[in-house]
Protein backbone atom coordinates (compact mmCIF):
# COMPACT_ATOMS: atom_id res chain seq x y z
CA UNK A 1 0.00 0.00 0.00
CA UNK A 2 1.36 3.69 -0.93
CA UNK A 3 0.22 5.01 2.35
CA UNK A 4 3.19 2.48 3.87
CA UNK A 5 5.81 3.56 1.79
CA UNK A 6 5.50 6.76 2.62
CA UNK A 7 5.83 6.14 6.04
CA UNK A 8 8.82 4.34 5.72
CA UNK A 9 10.58 7.37 3.97
CA UNK A 10 9.34 9.60 6.83
CA UNK A 11 9.83 7.06 9.66
CA UNK A 12 13.53 8.82 10.44
CA UNK A 13 11.84 11.90 10.63
CA UNK A 14 8.75 11.71 12.87
CA UNK A 15 10.18 13.43 15.87
CA UNK A 16 11.49 16.38 14.31
CA UNK A 17 9.62 19.25 14.32
CA UNK A 18 11.93 22.29 13.99
CA UNK A 19 15.60 23.33 13.25
CA UNK A 20 18.36 24.62 15.64
CA UNK A 21 18.36 28.27 15.61
CA UNK A 22 21.62 29.41 13.59
CA UNK A 23 24.42 31.00 15.86
CA UNK A 24 26.66 32.27 13.19
CA UNK A 25 26.05 34.10 10.02
CA UNK A 26 25.19 31.14 7.37
CA UNK A 27 25.11 28.59 9.86
CA UNK A 28 21.88 27.47 9.21
CA UNK A 29 21.87 27.74 5.73
CA UNK A 30 24.77 25.30 5.76
CA UNK A 31 22.90 22.49 8.10
CA UNK A 32 19.28 22.52 6.64
CA UNK A 33 18.74 18.89 4.80
CA UNK A 34 17.39 19.75 1.92
CA UNK A 35 15.90 16.27 1.63
CA UNK A 36 13.82 16.24 5.07
CA UNK A 37 11.20 19.03 5.84
CA UNK A 38 11.63 21.26 8.56
CA UNK A 39 8.47 19.81 10.59
CA UNK A 40 6.15 17.22 9.96
CA UNK A 41 2.87 16.64 8.34
CA UNK A 42 0.57 15.90 10.97
CA UNK A 43 -0.85 13.19 8.49
CA UNK A 44 2.33 11.91 8.87
CA UNK A 45 1.88 12.22 12.98
CA UNK A 46 -1.46 10.48 12.84
CA UNK A 47 -0.44 7.53 10.06
CA UNK A 48 2.71 6.31 12.33
CA UNK A 49 0.28 6.62 16.03
CA UNK A 50 -2.60 4.71 14.13
CA UNK A 51 0.25 2.12 12.57
CA UNK A 52 1.63 1.69 15.48
CA UNK A 53 -0.99 2.15 18.56
CA UNK A 54 -3.34 0.46 17.07
CA UNK A 55 -1.91 -2.91 15.84
CA UNK A 56 -0.12 -2.81 19.31
CA UNK A 57 -3.66 -3.96 20.60
CA UNK A 58 -3.16 -7.42 19.27
CA UNK A 59 0.74 -7.76 20.37
CA UNK A 60 1.61 -8.83 23.72
CA UNK A 61 -0.08 -11.98 23.26
CA UNK A 62 2.89 -13.40 25.48
CA UNK A 63 1.42 -11.31 28.44
CA UNK A 64 -2.06 -10.26 28.61
CA UNK A 65 -3.34 -12.70 25.51
CA UNK A 66 -1.86 -15.39 28.51
CA UNK A 67 -3.16 -13.84 31.24
CA UNK A 68 -6.91 -14.19 29.45
CA UNK A 69 -5.91 -17.46 28.62
CA UNK A 70 -6.23 -17.35 25.08
CA UNK A 71 -2.84 -18.11 24.49
CA UNK A 72 -0.12 -20.12 26.45
CA UNK A 73 3.01 -18.69 25.61
CA UNK A 74 5.11 -21.26 28.15
CA UNK A 75 8.28 -20.70 30.00
CA UNK A 76 9.80 -18.22 27.19
CA UNK A 77 7.81 -15.34 29.10
CA UNK A 78 8.26 -14.67 32.26
CA UNK A 79 4.57 -12.39 32.66
CA UNK A 80 2.94 -15.76 31.43
CA UNK A 81 4.53 -17.66 34.26
CA UNK A 82 3.01 -15.11 36.50
CA UNK A 83 6.19 -13.33 36.92
CA UNK A 84 7.78 -9.67 37.36
CA UNK A 85 10.58 -8.38 33.68
CA UNK A 86 9.26 -4.88 34.23
CA UNK A 87 12.92 -3.95 33.02
CA UNK A 88 12.04 -5.79 29.36
CA UNK A 89 8.84 -5.74 28.94
CA UNK A 90 6.77 -3.28 31.14
CA UNK A 91 9.50 -0.57 30.37
CA UNK A 92 9.50 -1.01 26.30
CA UNK A 93 5.74 -0.99 26.22
CA UNK A 94 5.33 2.20 29.08
CA UNK A 95 7.90 3.90 26.55
CA UNK A 96 5.86 2.73 23.08
CA UNK A 97 2.34 3.86 24.11
CA UNK A 98 3.75 7.06 25.67
CA UNK A 99 5.44 7.47 22.37
CA UNK A 100 2.10 7.44 20.81
CA UNK A 101 0.98 10.17 22.99
CA UNK A 102 3.68 12.48 22.93
CA UNK A 103 3.96 12.26 18.81
CA UNK A 104 -0.14 13.05 19.12
CA UNK A 105 0.45 16.11 21.22
CA UNK A 106 3.09 17.25 18.47
CA UNK A 107 -0.39 17.55 16.13
CA UNK A 108 -1.77 20.28 18.87
CA UNK A 109 0.73 21.85 20.38
CA UNK A 110 2.86 22.64 17.24
CA UNK A 111 2.01 21.47 13.52
CA UNK A 112 -1.77 22.85 14.00
CA UNK A 113 -1.87 25.52 16.84
CA UNK A 114 -3.60 28.63 16.51
CA UNK A 115 -5.69 26.38 14.05
CA UNK A 116 -8.00 25.29 16.56
CA UNK A 117 -11.04 26.91 14.82
CA UNK A 118 -10.17 27.34 11.48
CA UNK A 119 -11.57 25.08 8.78
CA UNK A 120 -7.70 23.32 8.50
CA UNK A 121 -7.24 22.69 11.85
CA UNK A 122 -10.43 21.56 14.03
CA UNK A 123 -11.19 18.55 12.61
CA UNK A 124 -7.83 17.04 12.01
CA UNK A 125 -7.06 17.97 16.07
CA UNK A 126 -10.66 16.45 16.88
CA UNK A 127 -9.52 13.10 15.18
CA UNK A 128 -6.07 13.63 16.87
CA UNK A 129 -7.70 13.45 19.88
CA UNK A 130 -10.52 10.49 19.48
CA UNK A 131 -7.30 8.58 18.66
CA UNK A 132 -5.40 9.78 21.38
CA UNK A 133 -8.43 8.45 23.85
CA UNK A 134 -8.48 5.20 22.62
CA UNK A 135 -4.99 4.90 23.48
CA UNK A 136 -4.91 6.45 26.88
CA UNK A 137 -7.45 4.28 28.38
CA UNK A 138 -5.79 1.38 27.16
CA UNK A 139 -2.90 1.89 29.03
CA UNK A 140 -4.71 3.12 32.02
CA UNK A 141 -6.83 0.01 31.95
CA UNK A 142 -3.64 -1.43 31.86
CA UNK A 143 -1.57 0.28 34.78
CA UNK A 144 -4.76 2.23 36.85
CA UNK A 145 -3.02 5.36 37.57
CA UNK A 146 -0.50 7.17 35.28
CA UNK A 147 0.88 10.14 34.43
CA UNK A 148 -1.75 12.21 32.45
CA UNK A 149 -2.45 15.77 32.83
CA UNK A 150 1.11 17.17 33.40
CA UNK A 151 2.26 14.73 29.74
CA UNK A 152 1.60 16.16 26.46
CA UNK A 153 2.43 19.27 26.73
CA UNK A 154 3.94 22.24 25.10
CA UNK A 155 7.71 21.81 25.22
CA UNK A 156 7.59 25.42 27.22
CA UNK A 157 5.53 23.78 29.87
CA UNK A 158 7.12 20.21 29.92
CA UNK A 159 7.22 18.62 33.53
CA UNK A 160 10.02 15.96 33.65
CA UNK A 161 8.60 14.40 36.64
CA UNK A 162 4.37 14.26 35.88
CA UNK A 163 2.28 13.58 38.28
CA UNK A 164 0.65 10.53 38.42
CA UNK A 165 -3.32 10.96 38.18
CA UNK A 166 -5.63 8.60 39.33
CA UNK A 167 -7.88 6.50 37.42
CA UNK A 168 -11.06 8.20 38.76
CA UNK A 169 -9.46 11.34 37.35
CA UNK A 170 -8.58 10.14 34.07
CA UNK A 171 -12.18 8.40 33.23
CA UNK A 172 -13.95 11.75 33.82
CA UNK A 173 -11.85 13.77 32.22
CA UNK A 174 -11.91 11.49 29.10
CA UNK A 175 -15.48 11.33 28.84
CA UNK A 176 -15.60 15.50 28.60
CA UNK A 177 -12.56 15.66 26.23
CA UNK A 178 -14.31 12.81 24.25
CA UNK A 179 -17.45 14.86 24.26
CA UNK A 180 -15.52 18.32 23.27
CA UNK A 181 -13.45 16.82 20.28
CA UNK A 182 -16.93 14.86 18.87
CA UNK A 183 -18.63 18.10 18.79
CA UNK A 184 -16.27 19.75 16.74
CA UNK A 185 -15.83 17.31 14.04
CA UNK A 186 -17.55 18.87 10.82
CA UNK A 187 -17.86 17.25 7.51
CA UNK A 188 -17.01 20.97 6.39
CA UNK A 189 -13.36 20.85 7.57
CA UNK A 190 -10.60 19.70 6.25
CA UNK A 191 -9.51 16.11 7.38
CA UNK A 192 -6.19 13.78 6.38
CA UNK A 193 -7.62 12.00 3.78
CA UNK A 194 -5.38 8.95 3.14
CA UNK A 195 -3.12 9.46 5.49
CA UNK A 196 -6.33 8.38 8.13
CA UNK A 197 -5.61 4.63 8.16
CA UNK A 198 -8.91 3.67 9.52
CA UNK A 199 -11.57 5.74 8.09
CA UNK A 200 -10.04 8.10 5.01
CA UNK A 201 -10.38 10.97 7.21
CA UNK A 202 -14.52 10.07 7.51
CA UNK A 203 -16.13 12.48 9.60
CA UNK A 204 -19.07 10.69 10.02
CA UNK A 205 -17.16 7.26 10.88
CA UNK A 206 -14.83 8.81 13.35
CA UNK A 207 -18.03 10.24 15.60
CA UNK A 208 -19.49 6.72 15.38
CA UNK A 209 -16.29 5.31 16.48
CA UNK A 210 -16.48 8.69 19.20
CA UNK A 211 -19.45 7.03 20.62
CA UNK A 212 -18.16 3.75 20.77
CA UNK A 213 -15.13 4.24 22.36
CA UNK A 214 -17.45 5.98 25.12
CA UNK A 215 -19.49 3.49 25.37
CA UNK A 216 -16.95 1.23 26.43
CA UNK A 217 -15.85 3.78 28.83
CA UNK A 218 -19.08 3.88 30.15
CA UNK A 219 -19.18 0.55 30.93
CA UNK A 220 -16.32 0.23 32.70
CA UNK A 221 -17.13 1.94 35.01
CA UNK A 222 -20.48 0.01 35.98
CA UNK A 223 -18.92 -1.47 39.29
CA UNK A 224 -17.26 1.45 40.06
CA UNK A 225 -19.73 4.46 39.49
CA UNK A 226 -23.44 3.16 38.79
CA UNK A 227 -24.90 6.77 38.00
CA UNK A 228 -21.98 7.87 35.62
CA UNK A 229 -21.47 4.56 33.90
CA UNK A 230 -25.48 4.48 33.04
CA UNK A 231 -25.53 8.57 31.99
CA UNK A 232 -22.67 7.72 30.10
CA UNK A 233 -23.79 4.51 28.08
CA UNK A 234 -27.34 6.02 27.66
CA UNK A 235 -25.57 9.25 26.07
CA UNK A 236 -22.84 6.68 23.64
CA UNK A 237 -26.22 4.86 22.94
CA UNK A 238 -28.09 7.97 21.25
CA UNK A 239 -25.59 7.94 18.63
CA UNK A 240 -24.48 8.06 15.81
CA UNK A 241 -22.76 4.96 16.48
CA UNK A 242 -22.22 2.01 14.84
CA UNK A 243 -24.80 0.39 12.83
CA UNK A 244 -23.47 -3.12 11.46
CA UNK A 245 -19.77 -4.83 10.29
CA UNK A 246 -19.44 -1.98 8.13
CA UNK A 247 -18.58 0.55 10.52
CA UNK A 248 -15.97 -1.87 11.99
CA UNK A 249 -12.75 0.24 12.83
CA UNK A 250 -10.03 -1.99 11.02
CA UNK A 251 -6.22 -1.55 10.85
CA UNK A 252 -5.15 -2.43 7.15
CA UNK A 253 -2.11 -4.87 6.85
CA UNK A 254 0.38 -6.20 4.95
CA UNK A 255 1.46 -9.75 4.09
CA UNK A 256 5.16 -10.65 5.60
CA UNK A 257 7.09 -10.69 1.93
CA UNK A 258 8.00 -7.75 0.81
CA UNK A 259 7.39 -5.11 3.56
CA UNK A 260 8.98 -4.02 6.19
CA UNK A 261 5.91 -2.30 8.47
CA UNK A 262 2.36 -3.22 8.81
CA UNK A 263 1.85 -6.79 9.51
CA UNK A 264 -1.28 -8.13 11.46
CA UNK A 265 0.33 -8.27 14.70
CA UNK A 266 -1.06 -11.94 15.51
CA UNK A 267 0.60 -13.11 11.88
CA UNK A 268 3.97 -11.20 13.00
CA UNK A 269 3.44 -13.19 16.38
CA UNK A 270 3.02 -16.33 14.92
CA UNK A 271 6.08 -16.03 12.75
CA UNK A 272 8.35 -14.50 15.27
CA UNK A 273 8.44 -17.66 17.67
CA UNK A 274 5.88 -20.67 17.39
CA UNK A 275 7.12 -21.32 21.02
CA UNK A 276 4.50 -18.13 22.08
CA UNK A 277 1.99 -19.04 19.96
CA UNK A 278 -0.09 -22.16 21.33
CA UNK A 279 -3.38 -21.47 21.79
CA UNK A 280 -4.58 -22.21 25.76
CA UNK A 281 -6.41 -24.80 26.83
CA UNK A 282 -9.57 -23.09 28.38
CA UNK A 283 -9.85 -21.31 25.14
CA UNK A 284 -9.83 -24.36 23.01
CA UNK A 285 -11.94 -26.41 25.63
CA UNK A 286 -14.96 -23.32 25.72
CA UNK A 287 -14.73 -23.94 21.62
CA UNK A 288 -14.82 -27.45 21.54
CA UNK A 289 -17.36 -27.51 24.16
CA UNK A 290 -19.62 -25.05 22.02
CA UNK A 291 -19.24 -26.62 18.66
CA UNK A 292 -18.14 -23.42 17.42
CA UNK A 293 -17.27 -22.95 13.71
CA UNK A 294 -14.71 -20.81 14.33
CA UNK A 295 -12.26 -23.16 15.46
CA UNK A 296 -10.43 -24.60 12.39
CA UNK A 297 -10.19 -20.60 11.66
CA UNK A 298 -8.20 -20.32 14.77
CA UNK A 299 -6.40 -23.06 16.00
CA UNK A 300 -4.65 -26.00 14.32
CA UNK A 301 -5.26 -29.90 14.99
CA UNK A 302 -2.09 -31.10 17.36
CA UNK A 303 0.99 -32.01 14.80
CA UNK A 304 1.19 -35.47 16.45
CA UNK A 305 -2.73 -35.97 16.27
CA UNK A 306 -2.40 -35.04 12.32
CA UNK A 307 0.56 -37.66 11.68
CA UNK A 308 -1.56 -40.16 13.48
CA UNK A 309 -4.56 -39.94 11.08
CA UNK A 310 -6.74 -38.66 14.13
CA UNK A 311 -6.89 -34.82 13.92
CA UNK A 312 -7.97 -33.44 17.93
CA UNK A 313 -7.50 -29.87 19.21
CA UNK A 314 -6.21 -29.65 22.18
CA UNK A 315 -5.21 -26.68 23.93
CA UNK A 316 -1.66 -25.93 26.41
CA UNK A 317 -2.20 -25.20 29.95
CA UNK A 318 -1.63 -21.75 31.04
CA UNK A 319 1.44 -20.86 33.80
CA UNK A 320 2.54 -24.33 34.16
CA UNK A 321 5.99 -23.35 35.69
CA UNK A 322 9.70 -22.74 34.22
CA UNK A 323 10.44 -26.44 34.46
CA UNK A 324 8.02 -28.55 32.83
CA UNK A 325 8.70 -30.21 29.97
CA UNK A 326 6.49 -30.45 27.03
CA UNK A 327 6.03 -32.10 23.28
CA UNK A 328 4.74 -28.43 22.06
CA UNK A 329 3.35 -30.96 19.31
CA UNK A 330 0.85 -32.69 21.23
CA UNK A 331 -0.66 -29.00 21.38
CA UNK A 332 -2.61 -26.77 19.32
CA UNK A 333 -0.75 -23.78 17.54
CA UNK A 334 -2.73 -21.09 15.51
CA UNK A 335 -4.29 -22.33 12.16
CA UNK A 336 -1.14 -22.29 9.54
CA UNK A 337 -3.08 -21.40 6.14
CA UNK A 338 -4.02 -18.15 8.21
CA UNK A 339 -0.97 -17.04 10.67
CA UNK A 340 1.97 -18.65 9.21
CA UNK A 341 0.97 -17.31 5.62
CA UNK A 342 3.43 -14.64 4.30
CA UNK A 343 1.90 -14.31 1.45
CA UNK A 344 -1.23 -13.08 2.52
CA UNK A 345 -2.92 -11.06 5.49
CA UNK A 346 -6.42 -9.63 6.72
CA UNK A 347 -7.28 -6.18 8.05
CA UNK A 348 -6.82 -6.06 11.95
CA UNK A 349 -9.86 -5.23 13.94
CA UNK A 350 -9.61 -3.21 16.76
CA UNK A 351 -13.32 -1.87 17.61
CA UNK A 352 -16.42 -3.78 16.02
CA UNK A 353 -19.88 -3.88 15.40
CA UNK A 354 -20.61 -7.22 17.77
CA UNK A 355 -18.98 -5.27 20.51
CA UNK A 356 -22.27 -2.97 19.95
CA UNK A 357 -24.44 -5.79 20.48
CA UNK A 358 -22.77 -7.53 23.24
CA UNK A 359 -22.84 -4.18 25.53
CA UNK A 360 -26.42 -3.59 24.52
CA UNK A 361 -27.47 -7.30 25.58
CA UNK A 362 -25.98 -6.23 29.24
CA UNK A 363 -27.94 -2.78 28.96
CA UNK A 364 -31.09 -4.42 28.38
CA UNK A 365 -30.03 -6.94 31.30
CA UNK A 366 -29.95 -3.90 34.05
CA UNK A 367 -32.75 -2.12 31.88
CA UNK A 368 -30.61 0.77 30.44
CA UNK A 369 -31.51 2.85 27.49
CA UNK A 370 -34.90 2.40 27.08
CA UNK A 371 -34.41 -1.19 26.77
CA UNK A 372 -35.80 -4.46 28.92
CA UNK A 373 -34.01 -7.44 29.63
CA UNK A 374 -36.35 -9.01 27.33
CA UNK A 375 -34.33 -7.40 24.65
CA UNK A 376 -31.17 -8.81 25.68
CA UNK A 377 -31.53 -12.24 24.01
CA UNK A 378 -32.11 -10.97 20.74
CA UNK A 379 -28.65 -8.66 20.92
CA UNK A 380 -26.60 -11.73 22.08
CA UNK A 381 -27.44 -13.58 19.20
CA UNK A 382 -26.86 -10.40 16.56
CA UNK A 383 -23.71 -10.19 18.48
CA UNK A 384 -22.73 -13.69 17.61
CA UNK A 385 -23.82 -13.11 13.64
CA UNK A 386 -21.37 -10.01 13.67
CA UNK A 387 -18.37 -11.62 15.17
CA UNK A 388 -18.78 -14.74 13.42
CA UNK A 389 -18.67 -13.00 9.71
CA UNK A 390 -15.58 -10.63 9.87
CA UNK A 391 -12.26 -12.31 8.92
CA UNK A 392 -10.72 -14.01 9.06
CA UNK A 393 -13.80 -16.40 9.78
CA UNK A 394 -16.08 -15.30 7.07
CA UNK A 395 -18.56 -18.27 8.80
CA UNK A 396 -21.51 -19.03 6.29
CA UNK A 397 -25.32 -18.05 7.40
CA UNK A 398 -26.35 -21.45 7.63
CA UNK A 399 -23.60 -22.20 9.87
CA UNK A 400 -24.28 -19.48 12.37
CA UNK A 401 -27.93 -20.12 12.01
CA UNK A 402 -27.12 -23.69 13.23
CA UNK A 403 -24.87 -22.65 16.22
CA UNK A 404 -27.37 -19.51 17.46
CA UNK A 405 -29.96 -22.83 18.01
CA UNK A 406 -28.14 -24.47 20.34
CA UNK A 407 -25.47 -21.62 21.52
CA UNK A 408 -28.25 -18.70 21.17
CA UNK A 409 -30.97 -18.73 24.07
CA UNK A 410 -30.28 -16.47 27.16
CA UNK A 411 -31.69 -18.14 30.23
CA UNK A 412 -30.87 -18.14 34.30
CA UNK A 413 -30.75 -15.39 36.58
CA UNK A 414 -29.52 -11.68 34.98
CA UNK A 415 -25.73 -12.27 36.00
CA UNK A 416 -26.03 -15.80 34.58
CA UNK A 417 -26.92 -14.10 31.74
CA UNK A 418 -24.53 -12.09 31.40
CA UNK A 419 -21.63 -14.57 32.03
CA UNK A 420 -22.84 -16.35 28.98
CA UNK A 421 -22.94 -12.98 27.25
CA UNK A 422 -19.30 -12.65 28.37
CA UNK A 423 -18.23 -16.02 27.29
CA UNK A 424 -19.56 -15.40 23.74
CA UNK A 425 -17.82 -11.47 23.54
CA UNK A 426 -14.66 -13.51 25.14
CA UNK A 427 -14.54 -15.42 21.81
CA UNK A 428 -15.31 -12.55 19.70
CA UNK A 429 -12.10 -10.62 21.56
CA UNK A 430 -9.54 -12.72 20.29
CA UNK A 431 -6.86 -10.98 19.13
CA UNK A 432 -7.80 -8.02 20.80
CA UNK A 433 -5.79 -8.77 24.25
CA UNK A 434 -5.91 -5.67 26.37
CA UNK A 435 -9.92 -5.68 25.26
CA UNK A 436 -10.36 -9.43 26.47
CA UNK A 437 -7.96 -8.40 29.55
CA UNK A 438 -10.11 -5.93 30.87
CA UNK A 439 -13.94 -6.79 30.12
CA UNK A 440 -12.57 -10.32 31.87
CA UNK A 441 -11.42 -8.00 34.83
CA UNK A 442 -14.34 -6.02 34.43
CA UNK A 443 -17.05 -8.48 34.85
CA UNK A 444 -15.07 -11.73 36.29
CA UNK A 445 -16.55 -13.62 33.30
CA UNK A 446 -15.65 -15.73 31.64
CA UNK A 447 -14.17 -18.12 34.76
CA UNK A 448 -10.82 -18.52 34.31
CA UNK A 449 -8.73 -20.88 36.94
CA UNK A 450 -4.70 -19.71 37.43
CA UNK A 451 -2.33 -21.85 36.09
CA UNK A 452 -0.06 -24.17 38.58
CA UNK A 453 2.69 -21.81 38.93
CA UNK A 454 2.57 -19.59 41.71
CA UNK A 455 5.11 -16.70 40.76
CA UNK A 456 4.67 -13.50 42.12
CA UNK A 457 0.74 -13.85 42.78
CA UNK A 458 0.00 -16.38 44.99
CA UNK A 459 -0.62 -18.41 41.92
CA UNK A 460 -3.77 -16.03 40.79
CA UNK A 461 -3.92 -14.04 37.30
CA UNK A 462 -2.24 -10.88 37.54
CA UNK A 463 -4.91 -7.66 37.65
CA UNK A 464 -2.95 -5.59 36.16
CA UNK A 465 0.65 -4.26 34.42
CA UNK A 466 3.27 -3.26 36.56
CA UNK A 467 4.96 0.27 36.19
CA UNK A 468 8.08 0.76 33.87
CA UNK A 469 11.55 -0.10 36.08
CA UNK A 470 12.84 3.72 34.72
CA UNK A 471 9.79 5.15 36.68
CA UNK A 472 11.31 3.96 40.16
CA UNK A 473 14.66 6.38 39.18
CA UNK A 474 13.95 8.99 36.77
CA UNK A 475 10.02 9.51 38.63
CA UNK A 476 10.36 8.36 42.15
CA UNK A 477 8.37 10.57 44.31
CA UNK A 478 5.45 10.88 42.11
CA UNK A 479 5.74 7.07 41.46
CA UNK A 480 6.30 5.91 45.24
CA UNK A 481 2.75 7.83 45.57
CA UNK A 482 1.21 6.67 42.93
CA UNK A 483 2.12 2.56 44.23
CA UNK A 484 1.14 3.87 47.63
CA UNK A 485 -2.29 4.17 46.87
CA UNK A 486 -3.04 0.51 45.93
CA UNK A 487 -3.74 -2.21 48.08
CA UNK A 488 -0.48 -4.04 47.09
CA UNK A 489 1.64 -1.88 45.93
CA UNK A 490 3.26 -1.24 42.28
CA UNK A 491 2.11 -5.22 41.70
CA UNK A 492 0.57 -7.76 39.93
CA UNK A 493 -1.69 -8.08 42.67
CA UNK A 494 -2.70 -4.87 43.00
CA UNK A 495 -6.78 -3.97 41.26
CA UNK A 496 -7.07 -0.66 38.74
CA UNK A 497 -9.80 1.57 40.16
CA UNK A 498 -12.73 0.38 38.03
CA UNK A 499 -11.55 -3.39 38.83
CA UNK A 500 -14.88 -3.74 41.71
CA UNK A 501 -16.65 -7.06 40.58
Amino acid sequence: MKIYSILRESAAILGVVTLLSACTKNFEALNISPTQPASVPPEYILSNVQLNGFLAEGANWWQVGSWVEQWASGSLSAPSQYLEDRDIYETRNWAAHYGYIHNLAQIRNRLLKGQEESQSGKTKLAIAKINELYIWQRMTDFWGDIPYSETGLPESEIILTPKYNTQEEIYKSMIVELDQAMSRLSASDLSYGNADLVYKGNVNAWRKFGNMLKLRIGFRLRYADAALSRKTVEEALAGPIFESNADNANMPTNPQDGFAIGYHPVIGGYNGSKELNQLAAPFIDMLLAKNDPRLPKIAEPTENSKKDGNPIYRGLGVALGQNVIINRDDYSYGTISIYNDRKSTFPYLFMSYSDLCFYKAESALLGWAGLSPGDAEAFYQAGIRAAMKVPPYNIPDAQIDTYITTEGALSGTADEQLEEIMDQKWISLFMRHYEAYAEWRRTGYPTLIPGPNQGVTNGTIPRRGVYSGTERFRNPDEYNTAAARMSNGDSYLSKVWWDKK
